[in-house]
């Protein structure tokens, strides 16, 4: 990928300014050119890992994804290419929209995409091809969708036909429909949770944000913008302290291939002027997730984008992922649509949250703690309120970093009686420098935990209860990560290989743990104290800080600080 020079008066921290977003995003385009069939209207991406909806849906996943990129760089000769492959698409080529297919999210993509250039393409159509491509749309405003983000895929459809004057009233109720759909799924303070459950993850901005911001911008519904757009504006004073300072967002969740796409609900807030953000920080950030995966082979020697993470990497992928589904990240390009004067592009950069200084950052809806150190800008997430409906090592470790990535071996767990499950998590709370919830392990015995965080030290504390006695159990911290050191040392109940047994009733285990980039840091052990004072009873005594009381037992938490 050919990039301009950097340019570090304007952006200090990166070098990145509009210039490299937009060679990228030619790049991109490029690029996937030569996969496309001869009639335009699939795009064919090489690779031996298809997904569950088979090659034609994939091919139509090609097309629509790359459309974005073109619609956002609002590149005449790309659309006029596109514009080929949709007349030829809804002649025929394409799969139609049926009942939870995958077609359904394809045609969100490309519905958004012919809105944003209705001048450059849909008005240059012949008015043949728009009855085809609007009767084609038009199964989606009645097409069932999974109960997430899916339920937002029709309205976005239905914004696009409403605006073209196809099926008002079907489009009006499919809006209504939608936007009513996840009204349950808002949990406050700007998050949403991926349909039922406590699934927490980047699915808030690059959907659950993305779509009911972008339709009340569109269809100019300040009413909608300013439901939407408050609540985009709180989720951005949390979502900015996802990023490390090197770029990277945190490495959580699903369908993490689509990387870059991290930066939406940034470009999305300057887009749409609901941000706590400032402009140089906006880009900032953004700019940073953009570089930090150009620099770490996402692209591959012909210029694709790969499925994976860095390079290539299966661990990230799920069963819906085909060799086109990484081009989601083409939504990360969504700033392109400000103008090359908007201060966003003018102003120079200014630091992001991790850079800034050290925080621990409580997040309750989805019951996180939030730890970043300047020195090092390392972000650790403290995951005391998310969880897939079965085990997910995405979803389901105790903590996620912006330089690990869960393993194989099961890090940042509490393995009781050899079983690293942890399902039916209940969220306990969080606050000033904790968070605290109790779940069920795989034998069945109940654990309450609690992470106490400090600079870059944390204080894992685990309540075993209901377990037979004899059991044993295990902790494990951070994975290994390029350039950083993790660290782990029993502090009550474990022994130096971190396991330890329960006993005749509830039992106690405590292990110190910290992950960091800064080679010179303090011992571990001299960092905290830890004195217990009953089965779910200690306190603890922080190096040059306070105390902290915490209590565990069967009803919940109670932290307090120490006298």
């Amino acid at each position: 990928m050919h990039l301009p020079p950097d340019d570090h008066t304007l952006s200090p921290r990166t070098g990145y300014t509009r210039a490299h977003w937009e060679a990228a995003a030619d790049s991109l385009l490029a690029a996937v050119e030569p996969y496309a069939t001869e009639d335009r209207a699939l795009y064919h991406f090489p690779g031996d890992h298809g997904s569950w909806s088979g090659r034609l849906s994939d091919g139509l996943e090609g097309y629509a994804r790359t459309l974005l990129l073109a619609a956002f760089r609002q590149d005449e000769t790309a659309l006029q290419r596109y514009a080929e492959g949709l007349a030829a698409g809804v002649s025929g080529a394409w799969p139609r929209i049926e009942d939870r297919s995958q077609p359904l999210v394809e045609a969100a993509s490309i519905a958004f995409a012919l809105r944003i250039t209705r001048p450059l393409l849909w008005d240059r159509l012949d008015d043949a091809v728009r009855q085809r491509a609007a009767a084609w749309l038009s199964d989606a405003l009645t097409a069932e969708a999974w109960p997430c983000n899916w339920e937002l895929f029709p309205v976005t459809v239905a914004g696009f036909l409403a605006s073209v004057g196809h099926e008002p009233e079907a489009s009006r109720k499919a809006i209504g429909r939608g936007l009513e759909r996840i009204e349950q799924w808002y949990v406050g303070e700007g998050w949403y949770t991926d349909g039922d459950g406590r699934k927490f993850d980047y699915y808030n901005g690059w959907a659950m944000h993305l779509y009911p911001v972008l339709h009340a911008w569109l269809a100019q519904d300040d009413r909608l913008l300013d439901l939407y757009g408050g609540r985009l504006a709180r989720h951005l004073d949390d979502y900015a302290r996802l990023f490390g300072a090197d770029g990277a967002p945190l490495h959580q969740g699903r369908s993490l291939t689509y990387r870059f796409a991290t930066t939406v609900p940034l470009w999305l807030g300057a887009l749409t002027g609901r941000t706590p953000l400032s402009p140089g920080e906006t880009r900032r950030l953004a700019s940073g997730a953009l570089k930090y995966f150009l620099d770490r082979g996402a692209v591959d020697s012909h210029g694709l984008l790969t499925l994976g993470w860095h390079g290539p990497n299966p661990a990230v992928l799920q069963g819906y992922s085909g060799p086109a589904s990484p081009y989601w990240a083409s939504k990360g390009f969504l700033g392109l649509l400000l103008p090359a004067d908007h201060e966003v592009w003018t102003a120079v950069e200014e630091p992001g949250p991790a850079e800034r200084a050290d925080a621990v950052t409580p997040v309750a809806p989805p019951n996180w703690l939030l730890q970043s150190t300047r020195s090092d800008g390392l972000v650790r997430l403290h995951n005391h309120g998310s969880e897939d409906v079965r085990y997910d090592p995405y979803y389901t470790r105790l903590a996620y970093s912006t330089v690990t990535e869960p393993s194989s071996s099961y890090d940042n767990s509490l393995i009781v009686g050899g079983d690293p499950s942890r399902t039916e998590i209940e969220p306990l709370g969080v606050g000033e420098g904790w968070a605290a919830s109790r779940h069920t392990a795989g034998t069945g015995a109940r654990v309450s935990a609690v992470v106490l965080a400090r600079e870059a030290v944390e204080v894992r504390v685990f309540l075993v209860s209901g377990a037979a006695p004899g059991t044993t159990v295990r902790v494990t911290g951070w994975a290994p990560g390029e350039g950083v050191r993790s660290e782990l040392l029993p502090a009550v109940g474990l022994d130096d290989e971190l396991t330890g047994v329960t006993g005749d009733g509830d039992t106690l285990f405590v292990a110190l743990a910290r992950l960091t980039g800064e080679p010179d840091a303090e011992p571990l052990g001299e960092t905290v104290t830890v004195r217990t004072a009953g089965a779910g009873e200690l306190t603890v005594a922080w190096s040059g800080g306070p105390e902290v009381r915490v209590r565990l037992d069967g009803a919940g938490v109670d932290i307090a600080a120490g006298g």
